[in-house]
């Protein structure tokens, strides 16, 4: 099977990325950052729940903050692609 096979990035999307985020936001908790700071992105989506007049539970925040994390990770994940393949394209690799 040859390196760059699309799997390997399906198996990187649908499980590391999302292992990955969690591990984060242990790590930033057990290192003494506020869970105010660590969770920011998911209370921010809350309040715009709340701004709307729709009242959810933590776990949304919790959730989407975890979301959030992930699509930081699945973003770098596509840049780190798409220059490999354009790496392996100026060099003839592919």
């Amino acid at each position: 099977m040859p390196r760059n096979h699309p799997a390997f990035f399906i198996i990187y999307l649908l499980l590391l990325a999302p292992i990955g985020a969690v591990v984060l936001i242990a790590a930033l908790l057990l290192f003494g950052v506020e869970p105010r700071v660590v969770f920011a992105p998911g209370n921010a989506l809350k309040f715009l729940f709340e701004v709307c007049g729709v009242q959810v539970a933590n776990r949304v925040a919790v959730v989407s903050t975890v979301l959030c994390y992930w699509i930081v990770f699945a973003a770098v994940g596509f840049v780190w692609e798409a220059r490999r393949g354009s790496a392996a394209l100026r060099t003839g690799q592919r």
